[in-house]
């Protein structure tokens, strides 16, 4: 596997979720560095060592309302 997508958004809660794409990896943390270490940690977990993707895509997602 060449590369993995997170997609990365803003918990209801506070902070943040991680969801991979094709893939059943998810994880939280409560601000970008630690979710960071966070999804690094759970791809070595998910996959064997000679599976491992050789990048990882963070694709943010923020949701902002406008009101009039």
């Amino acid at each position: 596997m060449k590369e993995i997508i997170f997609l990365v958004e803003e918990a209801e809660e506070g902070g943040f979720v991680a969801r991979a794409l094709g893939e059943s990896i998810f994880t939280e943390a409560e601000n970008l560095e630690e979710l960071r270490n966070n999804i690094l940690d759970a791809i070595k977990c998910h996959f064997e060592e000679s599976e491992l993707p050789k990048f990882v895509r963070l694709h943010m997602v923020k949701e902002e309302i406008i009101t009039l």
